[in-house]
């Protein structure tokens, strides 16, 4: 068993400057202006804090921030008080020192955002899909919400808020609170969050936004083009609900709301309390992709109820939730769809154990030192759930769901570590199924480099004909042969993950004339069709995927394909598609791919 991450401080979050063990801040109120012409956010923040040690109360609250433009900072009597911002580096911005003058319950600070705010896009109405209103949409995910609000960003500062938030042009403005679609459109738009968040899941959007309701407690956010679609698509999220509540207890949030955003937004869906942001790109018309709701749904418990404390343990977050989805999944669709799920994880889990290093390769993300983007990988997503998977085979079913609501209930509202996660086992579990799991056991799990080696893949017998299909299909028969009645997207994603590294141009071109792969409307088949043409250098995909690249700003397509370009020897295009494509990625991805482009 191999400890990677001994030698630093597991408590500590290193991905914040912020002096979070002197003071907290608990409470804050918002009042920004959005001004569509400069591209910022412009207005005060008032945080509420609490010194945390009174006795040796410190003179300085050190806040995290990057590239904002703080006007002034006053106290409670109206007093200026001094303060000065530092360099820390270029992952982690800046930090904002204030000196408090022995003021230690709040100050205020005029302050403005920069026009590359990297949590912040901002779309021209051509990016949209009306073509006539521009669109701002937030992404605080990992480390960003430093980038538009002044605070302490760690997902130890879980906050309240109240904002006041100021739009032009008709437009609505909607947040990571309570939304409400009646909420006049007069240019002021007011929210509240009466529950302590991670400050990562502050968001905000605007634009030329439509309202629909999906459920007594649910609704779509979207543009009015795409609102009579994206219903449909999500039209069983009330059933959703109701599933995670009898797993895992009472829904906590009132509400569950999504806003489908454009294209670029760069992740499948986040999470955000109250308001769930997802991409376009799960609207296929089949809800075969509606798994990515289920899991930001499931993130309500895992993730939101019970979060991180820093982004090591992202794995509590995602390894549970990616869990869960499986469990929502099987309970609203069928098992078989839920097993193609599990098995397509291990599938993308096997692929990544290919190219990390092995110390990367435990569920704590050995980030300390590093961007903390990385951690969000096959490890702290589907090996971690693999490991719960493993936990529910251990303790059967019944127990296991047990266990599960009374971790979620014991640490509901708190930020915790992986060491505080194992505590509870060895308090909880283990003395309890001493004969099903083992603390050695459990170690190697955790921090284990790669799978346990009594592991065992998740299997199942829906793909026995895609299997048939790979073989014949290895054996020199056309594709026009090929047995693929009533494969669902799984099916084929399995198909095209599976194919052999090296095929023919005749090969490439006759799967692609049968099944039209190229022109696919699903982006994940697309996706994983464009890995296997570019790495046989089959040209024809080059113009669409161009296309594909140009409209689509999901990192999880985005990357690897820019990636396999490189791989397979395509630099020059790579670099032409990217200069077309930039301005369309989210500020967080460009960072990313400037990286890896370089």
């Amino acid at each position: 068993m191999t400890t990677a991450s001994a030698s630093f401080d597991n408590d500590h979050d290193y991905h914040s400057s912020a002096n979070t063990t002197e003071f907290v801040v608990t409470h804050f109120e918002l009042s920004l202006n959005v001004d569509f012409g400069s591209q910022v956010l412009q207005g005060s923040v008032t945080l509420h804090f609490k010194c945390l040690q009174q006795e040796i109360a410190s003179e300085r609250l050190i806040l995290d921030c990057r590239d904002l433009a703080i006007s002034a900072i006053k106290n409670s009597k109206g007093e200026v008080l001094d303060f000065s911002i530092e360099e820390v580096n270029d992952v982690l911005g800046q930090k904002l020192i204030v000196n408090l003058n022995g003021e230690h319950s709040l100050i205020i600070i005029d302050y403005q955002t920069s026009p590359t705010a990297q949590g912040l896009q901002w779309l021209t109405p051509q990016q949209t899909l009306g073509k006539k209103q521009p669109c701002l949409f937030s992404q605080s995910q990992p480390i960003n919400a430093r980038s538009w609000i002044p605070l302490q960003d760690s997902p130890k500062a879980r906050v309240t808020f109240d904002a006041e938030i100021k739009v032009t042009n008709g437009l609505r403005a909607v947040m990571s609170a309570l939304n409400d679609a009646k909420m006049p459109q007069d240019g002021i738009f007011h929210f509240v969050m009466d529950k302590p968040i991670p400050t990562h899941l502050l968001a905000l959007a605007v634009g030329d936004l439509a309202f629909a309701a999906t459920g007594p407690r649910s609704g779509i956010y979207t543009e009015p083009g795409l609102l009579d679609q994206a219903v449909k698509e999500f039209e069983d999220t009330e059933q959703m609900i109701q599933v995670a509540e009898s797993l895992l207890g009472e829904y906590a949030w009132g509400r569950y709301d999504m806003i489908v955003l454009p294209p670029s937004f760069p992740f499948g869906g986040m999470e955000n309390p109250l308001l769930a942001f997802m991409t376009p790109t799960l609207i296929t018309g089949d809800k075969s992709l509606v798994s990515t709701v289920a899991h930001e749904l499931a993130h309500s418990w895992t993730g939101n109820l019970v979060s991180n404390a820093t982004w090591r343990d992202l794995w509590l977050n995602e390894g549970f939730t990616t869990y869960f989805t499986n469990r929502i999944v099987e309970a609203v669709y069928s098992k078989e769809q839920a097993d193609l799920e599990w098995v397509n994880e291990y599938t993308r889990l096997k692929e990544e154990m290919q190219s990390f290093d092995l110390s990367d390769q435990t569920l704590p993300a050995n980030v300390q030192t590093r961007d903390p983007n990385l951690a969000f990988n096959r490890f702290t997503y589907d090996k971690a759930s693999m490991f719960v998977h493993e936990l529910e085979q251990r303790l059967g079913r019944q127990d296991f769901d047990k266990f599960l609501f009374d971790y979620i209930q014991h640490y509901a509202f708190q930020a915790i570590t992986t060491e505080t996660f194992i505590g509870y086992m060895q308090q909880y579990v283990l003395p309890v199924y001493a004969d099903k799991l083992s603390e050695d056991e459990l170690l190697e799990w955790v921090y284990g480099q790669g799978l346990p080696e009594w592991f065992s893949p998740p299997t199942t017998h829906s793909l026995d004909k895609v299997r048939y299909a790979l073989f014949d299909f290895e054996h020199g028969h056309s594709a026009t042969t090929l047995n693929v009645e009533n494969w669902q997207v799984h099916h084929w994603q399995y198909f095209l993950n599976h194919l052999p590294q090296v095929i023919s141009q005749e090969q490439l071109m006759d799967l692609d004339e049968v099944f039209g792969f190229t022109q696919s409307q699903n982006a994940e088949i697309a996706c994983d069709w464009f890995r296997v043409a570019i790495r046989n250098h089959y040209d024809p995909v080059l113009d669409t995927m161009s296309q594909f690249l140009n409209t689509v700003g999901r990192a999880k397509f985005v990357k690897p394909l820019y990636i396999e370009l490189l791989v397979a020897g395509y630099q020059q295009e790579a670099l032409q598609i990217y200069s077309q494509a930039k301005l369309s990625y989210h500020p967080s991805l460009q960072v990313q791919l400037d990286k890896i482009l370089s």
